[in-house]
């Protein structure tokens, strides 16, 4: 499992002004983070508040190019935790407590969903698995 901090900056062809504030409070954050709640924190940094439009399209972009991620079950956004390739399988270990994500890949995990998808003919656009339960921390206490 990695922590490493995100691989996205201003060098990323197209980040602009917006995206990259978007970028920004998903880091800074450092927990998921709703769009509706990115709109508030973007108003709340320069008092404009801005369209739910150009904050879904800031965040499609950082979903495009690897920078975050989507959880499903929790419908937000969280900055991508470490480099891996947009093919690669990606488990969030998601604590119901306190609300941590973390992120990792596995290489077993890439080899087995591959042959399963395989085996059935199917042809998988994303491979995200959502675990939810409690993290060492809050197990421990």
């Amino acid at each position: 499992m990695s922590t490493h901090p995100p691989h996205a900056t201003a060098k990323t062809p197209g980040m602009t002004p917006a995206r990259q504030r978007a970028l920004d409070i998903l880091t800074q954050a450092g927990r998921p983070v709703g769009a509706y709640e990115m709109i508030d924190l973007m108003a709340d940094a320069d008092g404009k508040r801005p369209a739910p439009v150009s904050v879904y399209r800031a965040l499609a972009f950082l979903l495009d190019h690897g920078l975050a991620h989507r959880l499903e079950s929790r419908n937000a956004f969280v900055v991508c935790g470490h480099s891996h390739g947009a093919e690669e399988p990606v488990v969030f270990l998601i604590c119901e407590q306190c609300g941590e994500v973390k992120e990792a890949t596995s290489a077993g995990l890439a080899r087995e969903l591959a042959a399963l998808t395989a085996e059935a003919g199917f042809n998988a656009r994303t491979r995200v698995v959502e675990i939810a339960g409690r993290c060492a921390r809050c197990a421990g206490a």
